[in-house]
């Protein structure tokens, strides 16, 4: 079980949702005390419908629609009815994963005691999720203002005994499914349909869960980085702390730590420190602390803003103690931004890791057998394996185009300027996906390099993940399809196998752990 406390969920606690979201996701419960807060800010609302004010989406319509007003006796219908009209999502469902995460970010931002719903609303958005009841929430449709409108609406009709939900490994009426689970569908409330719908609860999930994942990609990135600067017998003095101290950037000193623990007593590097005849190493091996630590920095910043965010209220008009207020909230421009930022991140790992890569297979730099194949010409070795490296860079930097830039008034012009968050942040899983293999093909291409300079050995480190390298994927002495191998080793970096390689008591393996956002 794991306890949440609305408006101070940690990232620890989100990384922790997520990593097991697949396997065997922790039931969540929220702190008891939310409650007076949510039964306060219920009743507030419940005396605006006694009322003869005004109330945007207590008892008027909804956006353009929000001049006219609503009967007293069709306040719920209201709601049931805003929940159906904006179920119109498209495209492929988000993974479960997501969508637990959305569920737990939309009940403890509902829990905060701002949104008027009911404690039975809260309850049951926790009794979907741990009860493993996860509704079917298409991919596209939201422009990230005014909320995360059409997939929150998905993921609410089941509250209401309709849309789809998965359960069990079937995709089933929502009805059937709270069935079986033993729930019951509830009825709305005033206010509610609106509180549900509205919300970056599903931008900022897709956003945290990139950001999740990055870390481990991040990670085998790093580790690649170092096997690589063995591989081409390149310098550590880049790695000085005193270079790194003198700059003052913070990404850049820890990664330039995490460099010199995973490169510590390098045997390849030892024998190259007299009679080597190179002064300066390409940009690619010399400025890595440079360009990964800024990279580092940003994903520090996007995990700052998306933790603000995961506890944020972010629906509208807000429920104060002496007034209800309509804001804007509901807009995901920081979410936008924050994802904006973090594609921007992801596109730059890919992009110097395939310079590696280029850097490795060019025997004139290199100092390797060309295209690291002993025999060239009867083999081609890793030529074309670094082609596809290159178009996978190549797309991410269309990928990493900022969506933030663009915006399409919607609502008759009533909402005429929206965030694109959504997008931002869906785009990025295929962003990493590229990115993972790129990394799993420098992996395999400095291993294949370290090959050639055997017997001596790299650093314990670097020798481990090695190893766990070699049970994926074999030297390649003659040619073979790599297509597998870079499959194989893609896995190892999105699941955070490589880093797990090394040793706990090595000072690489803290190092690593020391790059992660807090």
């Amino acid at each position: 079980m794991l306890t949440l406390s609305p408006g101070a969920l940690t990232l620890a606690q989100l990384r922790a949702l997520w990593a097991n979201a697949s396997a065997d996701p922790p039931a969540v419960t929220l702190t008891p005390s939310f409650r007076n807060a949510v039964r306060a800010s219920a009743a507030r609302v419940q005396a605006a419908t006694a009322g003869d004010a005004a109330v945007y989406g207590v008892n008027t319509g909804f956006g353009k629609l929000a001049h006219k007003r609503i009967a007293r006796d069709d306040l719920e219908t209201l709601q049931l009815r805003l929940l159906r009209s904006h179920a119109v999502g498209v495209g492929e469902p988000l993974s479960a994963r997501v969508v637990r995460l959305i569920l737990v970010l939309k009940a403890a931002s509902l829990a905060r005691g701002f949104s008027g719903v009911r404690e039975a609303v809260i309850d049951a958005l926790l009794a979907l999720h741990n009860a493993d009841v996860i509704p079917v929430v298409p991919s596209q449709g939201s422009v990230g203002a005014s909320g995360d409108l059409a997939p929150l609406a998905h993921l609410c009709l089941p509250l209401i005994g309709e849309g789809e939900v998965w359960m069990g490994g079937q995709r089933l009426p929502a009805a059937e499914g709270l069935r079986r689970a033993g729930l019951a569908p509830i009825t709305l409330g005033a206010k509610e349909g609106l509180a549900l719908i509205n919300g970056t609860q599903v931008s900022t999930a897709l956003a945290i869960d990139a950001l999740l994942s990055a870390e481990q990609v991040f990670e085998a990135a790093m580790i690649a980085g170092a096997m690589s600067l063995d591989a081409a017998r390149g310098s550590d003095g880049p790695f000085d702390a005193r270079i790194h101290a003198v700059r003052g950037q913070p990404g850049q000193v820890d990664c330039a730590a995490a460099y010199r623990a995973l490169t510590a007593g390098s045997a390849i590097r030892a024998s190259h420190l007299q009679g080597d005849d190179r002064v300066q190493d390409p940009y690619c091996l010399r400025c890595q602390p440079q360009v990964m630590g800024a990279c580092l920095d940003q994903m520090r910043y996007v995990a700052q803003v998306l933790v603000r965010e995961a506890n944020a209220v972010t629906d509208n008009p807000l429920v104060f103690d002496d007034a209800m207020i309509s804001g804007g909230n509901f807009h995901a421009e920081p979410v936008a931004l924050a994802a904006d930022a973090l594609a921007v991140a992801i596109a730059e790992i890919g992009a110097i890791a395939e310079r590696r890569v280029a850097m490795l297979v060019d025997t004139v730099v290199s100092r390797l057998p060309a295209f690291l194949t002993p025999d060239p010409g009867l083999n081609s070795g890793f030529m074309i394996v670094h082609v596809t490296a290159a178009a996978l860079a190549s797309e991410n930097k269309s990928l990493a185009h900022p969506a933030s830039v663009d915006s399409l008034p919607t609502s008759a012009n009533q909402e005429d300027h929206v965030s694109m968050a959504t997008f931002a942040a869906r785009r990025l899983a295929g962003m990493l996906a590229n990115t993972a293999r790129i990394v799993a093909i420098e992996l395999l291409s400095a291993a294949q390099g370290i090959e050639f300079l055997r017997p001596l050995r790299s650093s314990p480190a670097v020798e481990s993940v090695l190893s766990r390298l070699r049970g994926a994927s074999p030297a390649m002495m003659e040619d073979r399809s790599l297509a597998a191998d870079i499959e194989a080793v893609t896995q190892l970096v999105q699941q955070g196998h490589l880093g797990a390689s090394i040793e706990p008591r090595e000072a690489a393996s803290a190092a690593l752990a020391a790059l992660r956002p807090a």
